[in-house]
């Protein structure tokens, strides 16, 4: 072959290589996983948002799911199994899967869905500088625990005791039992304090509650409260006994209980489909800012407020995103 020839022929393989690269980076499927310490639920958000960004279950990407189903110690072993996977991103539910997830690996990017408190469990360095493998979503908004006292006392008439329900295995209704706390003393108002760690732990703290003579109940969200069957016992509970209920997630106020204000969990599962966007086209979890909820479901169970015999205003069934009638 001759000089030129070979000049001629290297340089044709140099421009072709780039579209090689890019082409083989099109064909390759990624692989995420998806833990959470609850159990298993019944939502398509994230696929949904990642397929609507070209992330196509079965085609160019791979979703593994693992779920504790309310046991914690399971969670590092989850996520070694997702690790002996070979995941690009981790997609960690709630505020226990993201810590032990940090825990077990440094390097695979971890995502965030709603995590309580990211900063103050030590999952990020800033929230607008995060540093290390950790980013996404937090679940906390400083004003909600105020807000939702706020409006259990617009509610019910001469409240001036409540229980607060709270996992304490888990960083973020430690947070939220904490806030809550702070909100009251500038409202004058008495905070009974209810914690659990297991489901066996149910029955006893509401007891609790109706012994010290709670006017309302404030069940904290996490995946051992929301989980179906709590969820029921703790409505079912306060319905027998005339006690309101309010909680942070819609389901509860669907399930009978009197108020849900909080953040939307959908919305944010949905904008976690953009952090693995980024992550899996070449973006570093410490380069994106984590980011707080910015839709809130208000939802009030109008059944509920009769049967207990309170009157909700026109002004604030006005302000509800939802009434159950």
């Amino acid at each position: 072959m001759q000089r030129r020839e070979f000049i001629t022929l290297l340089g044709g393989a140099v421009a072709v290589c780039p579209r090689a690269v890019k082409a083989q980076q099109a064909n390759k499927v990624y692989r995420i996983g998806t833990i959470s310490a609850g159990v298993r639920l019944n939502s398509s958000e994230l696929q949904d948002a990642l397929s609507g960004l070209g992330w196509i279950e079965g085609k160019n990407l791979i979703h593994e799911r693992r779920y504790a189903e309310n046991r914690p110690e399971r969670l590092p072993g989850l996520v070694a199994e997702l690790i002996g996977l070979n995941v690009d991103v981790i997609v960690a539910v709630g505020t226990l899967a993201p810590i032990v997830a940090k825990q077990v690996t440094p390097t695979i990017p971890i995502v965030m869905t709603s995590a309580g408190d990211p900063l103050g469990s030590g999952l990020v360095a800033s929230l607008a500088k995060p540093g290390g493998n950790v980013t996404g979503l937090s679940l906390m908004s400083p004003e909600l625990a105020g807000k939702r006292l706020e409006l259990l006392k617009e509610l019910v008439p001469g409240l001036t005791r409540i229980a607060v329900l709270w996992n304490a295995a888990n960083p973020y209704p430690a947070n939220v039992f904490t806030q809550t706390k702070l909100a009251a003393e500038k409202l004058g108002i008495e905070v009974q304090s209810l914690e659990i760690r297991s489901s066996d732990d149910l029955n006893g703290a509401l007891e609790d509650a109706l012994r010290q003579n709670a006017g309302a109940l404030i069940a904290v969200e996490d995946p051992l409260t929301y989980a179906y069957d709590n969820r029921k016992r703790i409505v079912t509970f306060a319905a027998k006994n005339r006690l309101p209920v309010i909680s942070g997630v819609r389901e509860f106020a669907d399930a009978g209980g009197l108020l849900a204000y909080g953040a939307n969990l959908a919305d944010l599962a949905r904008r976690a489909a953009g952090y693995v966007d980024k992550i899996l086209k070449g973006a570093k979890p410490s380069d994106l800012p984590v980011e707080q909820p910015t839709k809130f479901d208000f939802v009030i169970n109008l059944k509920t407020a009769k049967s207990l015999g309170l009157v909700i205003s026109p002004v604030l069934l006005a302000r509800a995103d939802e009434v159950i009638e």
